[in-house]
């Protein structure tokens, strides 16, 4: 089975998170035991995400919805 900090490495070095990926985290966030190492990767991509050095799908398909609103 992967684990969270798999998952994070690989969004990581492609630097985009899909909304795929970003399901399954969030499912493997709730259902899965999981050790520091899994949360300390978590966070460091909600930092690159935030910061931009991460690429969000849901981000990019909600910022397209709300121009189209315009």
């Amino acid at each position: 089975m992967t684990c969270i900090r798999d998952l994070v490495q690989d969004v990581m070095s492609s630097g985009y998170l899909s909304l795929h990926t970003e399901n399954t985290l969030r499912q493997m966030l709730q259902t899965t035991h999981y050790g520091s190492e899994d949360i300390h990767a978590f966070a460091n991509l909600q930092l690159a995400a935030m910061s931009g050095k991460v690429k969000q799908e849901s981000r990019e398909l909600y910022q397209l919805a709300i121009m189209q609103r315009f």
